[in-house]
Protein backbone atom coordinates (compact mmCIF):
# COMPACT_ATOMS: atom_id res chain seq x y z
CA UNK A 1 0.00 0.00 0.00
CA UNK A 2 2.74 2.48 0.75
CA UNK A 3 4.49 1.41 -2.48
CA UNK A 4 1.40 2.19 -3.92
CA UNK A 5 0.79 5.27 -2.83
CA UNK A 6 4.46 6.47 -3.62
CA UNK A 7 4.34 5.98 -7.10
CA UNK A 8 0.96 7.71 -7.09
CA UNK A 9 1.53 11.16 -8.52
CA UNK A 10 -0.44 14.14 -7.46
CA UNK A 11 -1.06 16.52 -10.59
CA UNK A 12 0.91 20.07 -10.30
CA UNK A 13 -0.77 23.19 -9.57
CA UNK A 14 -0.19 24.32 -13.18
CA UNK A 15 -1.72 21.35 -14.42
CA UNK A 16 -5.08 21.64 -12.81
CA UNK A 17 -5.22 25.06 -14.06
CA UNK A 18 -4.48 24.17 -17.51
CA UNK A 19 -7.03 21.98 -17.18
CA UNK A 20 -9.70 23.91 -16.05
CA UNK A 21 -8.81 26.29 -18.43
CA UNK A 22 -9.18 24.00 -21.32
CA UNK A 23 -12.34 22.47 -19.88
CA UNK A 24 -13.92 26.10 -19.76
CA UNK A 25 -12.95 26.89 -23.28
CA UNK A 26 -14.48 23.45 -24.21
CA UNK A 27 -17.47 24.85 -22.45
CA UNK A 28 -17.55 28.03 -24.19
CA UNK A 29 -17.05 26.39 -27.73
CA UNK A 30 -19.61 24.09 -27.41
CA UNK A 31 -22.22 27.27 -25.99
CA UNK A 32 -21.32 28.86 -29.29
CA UNK A 33 -21.62 26.23 -31.44
CA UNK A 34 -25.17 25.36 -30.29
CA UNK A 35 -26.16 28.84 -29.86
CA UNK A 36 -25.43 29.38 -33.96
CA UNK A 37 -26.31 26.32 -35.24
CA UNK A 38 -28.93 24.57 -32.91
CA UNK A 39 -32.73 25.45 -33.32
CA UNK A 40 -33.83 27.70 -30.56
CA UNK A 41 -36.48 24.91 -29.47
CA UNK A 42 -33.26 22.50 -28.92
CA UNK A 43 -31.37 24.80 -27.29
CA UNK A 44 -34.42 25.61 -24.93
CA UNK A 45 -34.73 21.72 -24.16
CA UNK A 46 -30.89 21.12 -23.92
CA UNK A 47 -30.90 23.55 -21.41
CA UNK A 48 -33.71 22.42 -19.60
CA UNK A 49 -32.04 18.93 -19.26
CA UNK A 50 -28.61 20.46 -17.61
CA UNK A 51 -30.90 22.28 -15.46
CA UNK A 52 -32.53 19.55 -14.37
CA UNK A 53 -29.37 17.35 -13.77
CA UNK A 54 -27.55 20.08 -12.09
CA UNK A 55 -31.14 20.16 -9.94
CA UNK A 56 -30.86 17.06 -8.98
CA UNK A 57 -27.56 16.62 -8.00
CA UNK A 58 -27.82 19.83 -5.43
CA UNK A 59 -29.08 19.67 -1.95
CA UNK A 60 -30.43 23.00 -2.04
CA UNK A 61 -34.14 23.61 -3.18
CA UNK A 62 -35.69 27.48 -3.85
CA UNK A 63 -39.20 28.85 -3.49
CA UNK A 64 -39.53 31.57 -6.28
CA UNK A 65 -42.41 34.12 -4.33
CA UNK A 66 -43.97 36.63 -6.96
CA UNK A 67 -45.15 39.41 -6.61
CA UNK A 68 -48.09 39.38 -8.40
CA UNK A 69 -50.52 36.62 -8.94
CA UNK A 70 -52.24 37.46 -11.95
CA UNK A 71 -53.00 40.76 -11.42
CA UNK A 72 -53.59 40.41 -7.56
CA UNK A 73 -50.88 41.01 -5.22
CA UNK A 74 -49.41 38.32 -3.80
CA UNK A 75 -49.76 38.61 -0.20
CA UNK A 76 -47.05 36.41 0.92
CA UNK A 77 -44.37 38.45 -1.28
CA UNK A 78 -45.75 41.59 0.79
CA UNK A 79 -45.27 39.29 4.00
CA UNK A 80 -41.77 38.40 3.29
CA UNK A 81 -40.97 42.26 1.94
CA UNK A 82 -42.15 43.60 5.74
CA UNK A 83 -40.98 40.28 7.86
CA UNK A 84 -37.31 40.80 6.24
CA UNK A 85 -37.16 45.06 6.71
CA UNK A 86 -35.97 44.92 10.55
CA UNK A 87 -33.72 42.16 9.12
CA UNK A 88 -29.94 42.79 8.79
CA UNK A 89 -27.40 40.19 7.62
CA UNK A 90 -24.11 40.53 8.11
CA UNK A 91 -22.86 40.23 4.71
CA UNK A 92 -26.05 42.66 3.55
CA UNK A 93 -24.03 45.87 2.46
CA UNK A 94 -26.85 47.82 0.62
CA UNK A 95 -30.33 48.64 2.36
CA UNK A 96 -33.47 50.84 1.01
CA UNK A 97 -34.20 53.37 3.19
CA UNK A 98 -37.16 55.29 2.61
CA UNK A 99 -40.07 57.74 4.30
CA UNK A 100 -43.52 57.00 2.88
CA UNK A 101 -46.09 59.46 2.44
CA UNK A 102 -47.85 60.41 5.58
CA UNK A 103 -45.56 58.08 7.92
CA UNK A 104 -43.96 58.96 10.80
CA UNK A 105 -41.65 56.20 10.73
CA UNK A 106 -37.89 55.84 8.43
CA UNK A 107 -38.67 51.91 6.92
CA UNK A 108 -36.14 49.84 6.03
CA UNK A 109 -36.34 47.34 3.09
CA UNK A 110 -33.96 45.02 1.14
CA UNK A 111 -32.26 46.35 -2.08
CA UNK A 112 -33.19 44.64 -5.65
CA UNK A 113 -30.57 41.88 -5.84
CA UNK A 114 -29.46 41.33 -2.67
CA UNK A 115 -29.52 39.12 0.05
CA UNK A 116 -30.31 38.04 3.40
CA UNK A 117 -29.91 34.86 5.71
CA UNK A 118 -32.27 33.91 8.37
CA UNK A 119 -31.84 31.70 11.01
CA UNK A 120 -35.15 29.94 11.98
CA UNK A 121 -34.95 26.83 14.67
CA UNK A 122 -31.25 26.59 13.36
CA UNK A 123 -31.84 26.13 9.89
CA UNK A 124 -30.68 28.58 7.41
CA UNK A 125 -32.50 29.89 4.90
CA UNK A 126 -31.31 32.56 2.71
CA UNK A 127 -33.54 35.52 0.67
CA UNK A 128 -32.78 37.03 -1.78
CA UNK A 129 -35.03 39.74 -3.81
CA UNK A 130 -34.56 39.42 -7.41
CA UNK A 131 -35.30 42.58 -10.21
CA UNK A 132 -35.86 41.89 -13.78
CA UNK A 133 -36.26 44.54 -15.81
CA UNK A 134 -38.99 43.95 -19.17
CA UNK A 135 -40.10 45.40 -21.83
CA UNK A 136 -43.36 48.20 -21.37
CA UNK A 137 -46.40 47.19 -22.95
CA UNK A 138 -49.09 49.97 -24.00
CA UNK A 139 -52.65 49.03 -22.77
CA UNK A 140 -55.74 50.01 -24.54
CA UNK A 141 -58.57 51.42 -22.58
CA UNK A 142 -61.75 52.35 -23.80
CA UNK A 143 -63.10 56.06 -23.07
CA UNK A 144 -59.01 56.98 -23.04
CA UNK A 145 -58.00 56.77 -26.13
CA UNK A 146 -56.32 53.93 -28.24
CA UNK A 147 -53.46 53.74 -26.01
CA UNK A 148 -52.80 55.51 -22.54
CA UNK A 149 -50.60 54.03 -19.71
CA UNK A 150 -48.03 51.22 -19.90
CA UNK A 151 -47.71 48.25 -17.39
CA UNK A 152 -45.20 47.30 -15.13
CA UNK A 153 -41.64 47.25 -16.45
CA UNK A 154 -40.18 45.54 -13.60
CA UNK A 155 -40.49 41.90 -12.70
CA UNK A 156 -40.07 41.65 -8.95
CA UNK A 157 -40.16 38.24 -6.68
CA UNK A 158 -38.38 36.64 -3.95
CA UNK A 159 -36.00 33.57 -3.63
CA UNK A 160 -36.23 31.20 -0.64
CA UNK A 161 -33.58 28.85 -0.65
CA UNK A 162 -32.95 26.15 1.65
CA UNK A 163 -31.49 22.34 1.99
CA UNK A 164 -34.08 20.22 0.66
CA UNK A 165 -34.53 18.09 3.43
CA UNK A 166 -36.42 21.31 5.32
CA UNK A 167 -38.94 21.00 2.31
CA UNK A 168 -42.06 20.43 4.51
CA UNK A 169 -40.90 22.59 7.82
CA UNK A 170 -40.29 25.82 5.35
CA UNK A 171 -43.76 25.31 3.96
CA UNK A 172 -45.99 24.32 7.37
CA UNK A 173 -44.03 26.21 9.76
CA UNK A 174 -42.02 28.69 8.80
CA UNK A 175 -43.42 30.54 5.73
CA UNK A 176 -47.23 30.76 8.31
CA UNK A 177 -44.80 31.97 10.22
CA UNK A 178 -43.66 34.90 7.91
CA UNK A 179 -47.15 35.72 7.72
CA UNK A 180 -47.67 36.10 11.03
CA UNK A 181 -44.52 37.51 12.08
CA UNK A 182 -45.23 40.37 9.00
CA UNK A 183 -48.62 41.21 10.85
CA UNK A 184 -47.22 41.58 14.32
CA UNK A 185 -44.38 43.71 12.46
CA UNK A 186 -47.04 45.90 10.73
CA UNK A 187 -48.57 46.49 14.09
CA UNK A 188 -45.84 47.58 15.89
CA UNK A 189 -44.53 50.11 12.93
CA UNK A 190 -47.76 51.36 11.97
CA UNK A 191 -49.33 55.16 12.22
CA UNK A 192 -52.91 55.21 12.88
CA UNK A 193 -55.10 57.02 10.16
CA UNK A 194 -58.53 59.01 10.27
CA UNK A 195 -60.24 57.94 6.77
CA UNK A 196 -62.86 60.20 5.38
CA UNK A 197 -65.04 59.37 2.41
CA UNK A 198 -63.83 61.12 -1.20
CA UNK A 199 -65.49 63.69 -2.08
CA UNK A 200 -64.43 63.67 -5.59
CA UNK A 201 -64.97 59.60 -5.52
CA UNK A 202 -66.77 57.54 -8.42
CA UNK A 203 -67.57 54.77 -6.15
CA UNK A 204 -67.02 51.54 -7.67
CA UNK A 205 -64.89 53.16 -10.54
CA UNK A 206 -61.58 50.87 -11.12
CA UNK A 207 -58.68 52.83 -9.51
CA UNK A 208 -60.54 55.27 -7.60
CA UNK A 209 -60.25 55.49 -3.74
CA UNK A 210 -63.42 55.70 -2.33
CA UNK A 211 -61.58 57.34 1.35
CA UNK A 212 -58.76 59.44 1.47
CA UNK A 213 -56.96 59.71 5.09
CA UNK A 214 -54.41 61.60 7.21
CA UNK A 215 -52.46 60.82 10.32
CA UNK A 216 -54.47 60.40 13.01
CA UNK A 217 -52.42 62.02 15.88
CA UNK A 218 -55.35 62.82 18.93
CA UNK A 219 -53.74 62.65 21.93
CA UNK A 220 -56.62 61.44 24.05
CA UNK A 221 -56.37 58.32 26.23
CA UNK A 222 -58.36 55.91 28.43
CA UNK A 223 -55.55 57.63 31.01
CA UNK A 224 -56.91 61.27 30.27
CA UNK A 225 -60.28 60.80 29.65
CA UNK A 226 -62.93 62.50 32.43
CA UNK A 227 -64.74 59.79 32.54
CA UNK A 228 -66.32 57.64 35.94
CA UNK A 229 -62.85 55.17 36.73
CA UNK A 230 -65.30 52.25 36.82
CA UNK A 231 -66.75 52.78 33.39
CA UNK A 232 -63.40 53.27 31.54
CA UNK A 233 -62.57 49.87 33.44
CA UNK A 234 -65.53 48.40 31.49
CA UNK A 235 -64.81 49.74 28.07
CA UNK A 236 -60.94 48.81 28.06
CA UNK A 237 -62.22 45.12 29.51
CA UNK A 238 -64.96 44.40 27.29
CA UNK A 239 -62.23 45.20 24.36
CA UNK A 240 -59.47 43.37 25.44
CA UNK A 241 -61.90 40.61 25.60
CA UNK A 242 -63.53 41.33 21.69
CA UNK A 243 -59.55 41.09 20.54
CA UNK A 244 -58.46 37.96 22.02
CA UNK A 245 -61.63 36.06 20.89
CA UNK A 246 -61.14 35.40 17.18
CA UNK A 247 -61.57 31.44 17.77
CA UNK A 248 -64.82 31.82 19.70
CA UNK A 249 -66.51 34.03 17.25
CA UNK A 250 -65.45 31.41 14.70
CA UNK A 251 -66.99 28.75 17.15
CA UNK A 252 -69.91 30.40 17.91
CA UNK A 253 -70.56 31.35 14.34
CA UNK A 254 -70.39 35.44 14.63
CA UNK A 255 -68.68 37.51 13.02
CA UNK A 256 -65.93 39.27 14.63
CA UNK A 257 -67.23 42.67 15.09
CA UNK A 258 -68.68 44.80 18.08
CA UNK A 259 -70.85 47.20 18.06
CA UNK A 260 -71.15 50.21 20.52
CA UNK A 261 -73.67 53.25 20.71
CA UNK A 262 -72.21 56.43 22.08
CA UNK A 263 -75.27 58.68 23.75
CA UNK A 264 -75.02 61.62 25.98
CA UNK A 265 -75.53 66.03 26.07
CA UNK A 266 -73.23 67.63 23.68
CA UNK A 267 -69.27 67.69 24.92
CA UNK A 268 -69.12 65.00 27.14
CA UNK A 269 -66.32 63.24 25.40
CA UNK A 270 -67.96 60.95 22.89
CA UNK A 271 -65.32 62.27 19.99
CA UNK A 272 -62.40 61.59 22.55
CA UNK A 273 -63.50 58.25 23.85
CA UNK A 274 -63.21 56.88 19.79
CA UNK A 275 -59.86 58.19 19.65
CA UNK A 276 -59.19 56.69 23.11
CA UNK A 277 -60.35 53.49 21.96
CA UNK A 278 -58.62 53.67 18.36
CA UNK A 279 -55.55 54.57 20.31
CA UNK A 280 -55.69 51.37 22.73
CA UNK A 281 -56.12 48.87 20.30
CA UNK A 282 -54.22 50.87 17.48
CA UNK A 283 -57.10 50.60 15.14
CA UNK A 284 -57.69 53.17 12.14
CA UNK A 285 -60.82 55.09 12.46
CA UNK A 286 -63.47 55.09 9.49
CA UNK A 287 -65.79 58.53 9.98
CA UNK A 288 -68.84 58.05 7.86
CA UNK A 289 -71.14 60.78 6.68
CA UNK A 290 -74.32 58.77 5.91
CA UNK A 291 -75.74 61.92 4.90
CA UNK A 292 -73.53 62.02 1.59
CA UNK A 293 -74.20 58.22 0.26
CA UNK A 294 -76.74 58.33 -2.14
CA UNK A 295 -77.89 54.41 -2.53
CA UNK A 296 -77.47 50.99 -0.35
CA UNK A 297 -75.26 49.72 -2.59
CA UNK A 298 -73.01 52.94 -2.18
CA UNK A 299 -73.14 52.21 1.45
CA UNK A 300 -72.33 48.55 1.13
CA UNK A 301 -69.13 49.54 -1.29
CA UNK A 302 -67.59 51.68 1.10
CA UNK A 303 -68.28 49.14 4.53
CA UNK A 304 -66.39 46.73 2.30
CA UNK A 305 -63.69 48.74 1.24
CA UNK A 306 -62.59 49.77 4.90
CA UNK A 307 -59.84 47.56 6.43
CA UNK A 308 -59.52 44.92 9.17
CA UNK A 309 -58.54 46.31 12.65
CA UNK A 310 -60.84 49.46 12.42
CA UNK A 311 -63.24 51.32 14.56
CA UNK A 312 -66.49 52.35 11.68
CA UNK A 313 -68.09 55.74 13.48
CA UNK A 314 -71.31 56.84 12.77
CA UNK A 315 -71.71 60.46 14.51
CA UNK A 316 -75.37 61.92 15.26
CA UNK A 317 -76.68 58.62 13.92
CA UNK A 318 -80.54 59.92 14.66
CA UNK A 319 -79.85 62.71 12.31
CA UNK A 320 -77.94 60.85 9.29
CA UNK A 321 -81.18 58.69 8.46
CA UNK A 322 -84.49 58.45 8.70
CA UNK A 323 -84.60 55.64 11.17
CA UNK A 324 -87.97 56.61 12.90
CA UNK A 325 -91.38 55.02 11.59
CA UNK A 326 -92.99 58.58 12.24
CA UNK A 327 -90.80 60.03 9.63
CA UNK A 328 -90.90 57.35 7.14
CA UNK A 329 -94.49 57.66 7.52
CA UNK A 330 -94.42 61.63 7.00
CA UNK A 331 -91.98 60.76 3.81
CA UNK A 332 -94.69 58.49 2.39
CA UNK A 333 -97.37 61.30 3.11
CA UNK A 334 -95.40 63.98 0.89
CA UNK A 335 -93.30 62.60 -1.32
CA UNK A 336 -92.19 65.62 -3.02
CA UNK A 337 -90.33 66.50 0.40
CA UNK A 338 -86.89 67.45 -0.15
CA UNK A 339 -85.25 64.58 1.60
CA UNK A 340 -86.34 61.80 -1.57
CA UNK A 341 -82.79 62.24 -3.19
CA UNK A 342 -81.33 60.33 0.47
CA UNK A 343 -82.15 56.42 -0.46
CA UNK A 344 -79.95 54.60 2.35
CA UNK A 345 -82.37 52.89 4.48
CA UNK A 346 -82.77 51.56 7.91
CA UNK A 347 -82.69 47.84 6.63
CA UNK A 348 -79.83 48.53 4.56
CA UNK A 349 -77.52 49.84 6.99
CA UNK A 350 -78.80 46.81 9.08
CA UNK A 351 -77.64 44.25 6.69
CA UNK A 352 -74.26 45.60 7.16
CA UNK A 353 -74.50 45.38 10.93
CA UNK A 354 -75.34 41.57 11.18
CA UNK A 355 -76.78 40.54 7.92
CA UNK A 356 -74.52 38.76 5.43
CA UNK A 357 -72.29 41.77 4.87
CA UNK A 358 -71.07 41.78 8.22
CA UNK A 359 -69.05 38.66 7.63
CA UNK A 360 -66.54 41.01 5.25
CA UNK A 361 -63.97 41.50 7.77
CA UNK A 362 -62.32 40.96 10.78
CA UNK A 363 -61.89 42.45 13.64
CA UNK A 364 -64.11 45.35 13.06
CA UNK A 365 -65.80 47.66 15.87
CA UNK A 366 -68.57 49.82 15.19
CA UNK A 367 -69.64 52.96 16.83
CA UNK A 368 -72.63 55.32 16.58
CA UNK A 369 -73.29 58.53 18.71
CA UNK A 370 -76.17 60.16 19.27
CA UNK A 371 -77.34 62.79 21.88
CA UNK A 372 -80.61 61.41 21.80
CA UNK A 373 -81.16 57.81 22.15
CA UNK A 374 -84.69 57.97 23.00
CA UNK A 375 -84.80 59.12 18.62
CA UNK A 376 -83.48 55.72 17.46
CA UNK A 377 -85.61 53.23 15.59
CA UNK A 378 -85.37 50.06 18.60
CA UNK A 379 -84.39 47.53 15.91
CA UNK A 380 -81.02 49.88 16.00
CA UNK A 381 -80.51 49.29 19.51
CA UNK A 382 -80.93 45.40 20.09
CA UNK A 383 -77.71 43.33 21.00
CA UNK A 384 -75.86 42.11 17.93
CA UNK A 385 -76.09 45.72 16.66
CA UNK A 386 -75.17 47.90 19.21
CA UNK A 387 -73.63 45.44 22.00
CA UNK A 388 -72.70 47.76 24.27
CA UNK A 389 -74.51 51.59 25.44
CA UNK A 390 -71.96 53.75 27.06
CA UNK A 391 -73.79 57.05 29.00
CA UNK A 392 -71.72 59.82 28.40
CA UNK A 393 -73.38 62.43 31.00
CA UNK A 394 -72.40 65.59 32.83
CA UNK A 395 -68.76 66.22 34.22
CA UNK A 396 -68.61 63.71 37.34
CA UNK A 397 -66.46 64.85 40.78
CA UNK A 398 -64.07 61.77 39.81
CA UNK A 399 -64.26 63.27 35.80
CA UNK A 400 -63.55 66.75 37.56
CA UNK A 401 -60.36 65.41 39.10
CA UNK A 402 -58.79 64.10 36.40
CA UNK A 403 -59.37 67.00 34.26
CA UNK A 404 -57.31 69.41 37.00
CA UNK A 405 -54.80 66.84 36.80
CA UNK A 406 -54.31 66.58 33.17
CA UNK A 407 -54.88 71.10 32.95
CA UNK A 408 -53.57 72.01 35.75
CA UNK A 409 -51.14 69.10 36.98
CA UNK A 410 -52.53 68.82 40.86
CA UNK A 411 -54.66 66.04 42.40
CA UNK A 412 -55.73 68.18 45.93
CA UNK A 413 -56.38 70.90 46.32
CA UNK A 414 -58.68 73.24 49.05
CA UNK A 415 -61.03 74.29 46.27
CA UNK A 416 -61.95 70.54 45.29
CA UNK A 417 -64.67 70.38 47.92
CA UNK A 418 -66.34 73.60 46.64
CA UNK A 419 -66.05 72.45 42.86
CA UNK A 420 -67.44 69.12 44.01
CA UNK A 421 -70.58 70.49 46.02
CA UNK A 422 -71.51 72.46 43.02
CA UNK A 423 -71.14 70.32 40.11
CA UNK A 424 -73.87 67.94 42.14
CA UNK A 425 -76.44 70.43 41.03
CA UNK A 426 -74.88 72.29 38.21
CA UNK A 427 -75.41 70.76 34.84
CA UNK A 428 -72.19 70.73 33.04
CA UNK A 429 -70.44 68.71 30.56
CA UNK A 430 -66.17 67.94 30.71
CA UNK A 431 -65.58 70.25 27.43
CA UNK A 432 -67.25 73.13 29.21
CA UNK A 433 -65.10 72.37 32.53
CA UNK A 434 -62.16 72.27 30.23
CA UNK A 435 -62.16 75.34 28.55
CA UNK A 436 -62.54 77.15 32.42
CA UNK A 437 -59.31 75.66 33.56
CA UNK A 438 -57.18 76.35 30.19
CA UNK A 439 -58.05 80.17 30.93
CA UNK A 440 -55.00 80.32 33.51
CA UNK A 441 -52.18 77.76 34.75
CA UNK A 442 -52.51 79.03 38.18
CA UNK A 443 -54.31 76.52 40.04
CA UNK A 444 -55.98 78.90 42.69
CA UNK A 445 -56.99 80.94 40.21
CA UNK A 446 -58.46 78.53 37.40
CA UNK A 447 -60.08 77.10 40.10
CA UNK A 448 -61.80 80.23 41.56
CA UNK A 449 -62.86 81.03 37.81
CA UNK A 450 -64.18 77.61 37.38
CA UNK A 451 -66.06 78.07 40.45
CA UNK A 452 -67.52 81.28 39.45
CA UNK A 453 -68.49 79.54 36.39
CA UNK A 454 -70.36 77.11 38.12
CA UNK A 455 -72.56 79.38 40.50
CA UNK A 456 -73.78 80.86 37.25
CA UNK A 457 -74.52 78.09 36.05
CA UNK A 458 -76.35 77.12 38.70
CA UNK A 459 -78.42 80.09 38.82
CA UNK A 460 -79.35 79.70 35.36
CA UNK A 461 -80.55 76.25 35.72
CA UNK A 462 -82.50 77.44 38.63
CA UNK A 463 -84.18 80.29 36.45
CA UNK A 464 -85.05 77.57 33.56
CA UNK A 465 -86.98 75.46 36.34
CA UNK A 466 -88.98 78.26 37.67
CA UNK A 467 -89.76 79.56 34.26
CA UNK A 468 -90.98 75.57 33.47
CA UNK A 469 -92.84 75.76 36.90
CA UNK A 470 -95.15 79.31 35.90
CA UNK A 471 -95.65 77.97 32.61
CA UNK A 472 -97.67 74.32 33.76
CA UNK A 473 -98.84 76.43 37.08
CA UNK A 474 -102.64 76.24 36.41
Amino acid sequence: MFMFLQNLQVPSTKTVISVAASTAATAVLIRSLARDYLPRELQAYVLLKIRTLFTSLSSQLTLIIDEFEGLNHNLLYQAARVYLRPTISPNTRRFRVTMPVKETKISVSMERNEEIVDLFNGVQLKWKLVSKQIPSKWVESPGSGPYHSTLKSELRYFELSFHKKHKDMVLQTYLPYVLQKSKEVEEERKTLKLFTMRHDRVIGRRGMEAWQSVNLDHPATFETLAMDMDVKATIMEDLERFVRRKEFYRKVGKAWKRGYLLFGPPGTGKSSLVAAMANYLNFDIYDLELTDVRRNSDLRKLLISTANRSILVVEDIDCSIELQDRLAAARAVNPHSSNQGAQVTLSGLLNFIDGLWSSCGDERIIVFTTNHRDRLDPALLRPGRMDVHIHLSYCTPCGFKMLASNYLEITEHPLFSDVEQLMGTAKVTPAEVGEQLLKNEEPDFALRGLIEFLERKKREGDETEAGKEEVVAP
